[in-house]
């Protein structure tokens, strides 16, 4: 576990209404998806990193440690209360060497802006009708659908 990320400090759980709120202790069993794409590297999925995406990359790399993290997707769960966070996040980060960051709605705003001012181009935000394509025999530009610029015209019921 990393010395910062001890999950977030706003989730409370009791058993029952006679109980005082508590600290839930299964905030750090965090879910995740691990795909390991061949000749490219572990794909990560996050679902919102409760635990931390450094603990989350930590987990990854003591499950597969002799595979590169090519691609981490999912919200990072660093705005409102977790936002201290950021530039300790953003620098735990480095040893990684992750070359997409996909970060998902609940990242922030202010973490994802100091994530590309880190990173530049590995970082993007997910949005919807975007497509990944995560194959080492696509050139690392064609692996993203970009959103269409138009649209077509809206049903009418």
């Amino acid at each position: 576990m990393s010395a910062f990320e001890k999950g977030r400090e706003d989730h409370l759980c009791r058993k029952d209404n006679s109980e005082e709120w508590r600290p839930d202790p299964f905030l750090m069993d965090e879910r995740m998806l691990i795909v390991n794409v061949r000749d490219l590297g572990l794909v990560v999925f996050s679902a919102c990193s409760h635990a931390g995406i450094v603990n989350v990359c930590t987990e990854t790399t003591r499950l597969f440690p002799d595979t590169p993290i090519h691609a981490v997707m999912g919200g990072l769960h660093l705005g409102g209360v977790m936002e201290h966070l950021i530039p300790q996040t953003v620098e735990a980060l480095k040893p990684f060497d992750i070359a997409y960051i996909i970060t998902g709605h609940c990242t922030g705003w202010r973490a994802l802006h100091a994530l590309a001012n880190e990173y530049g181009d590995r970082v993007s935000q997910s949005a919807v009708g975007t497509t990944y394509a995560f194959d080492a025999n696509i050139a690392p530009p064609e692996r993203e659908t970009k959103a269409p610029t138009t649209f077509e015209t809206k049903p009418t019921f």
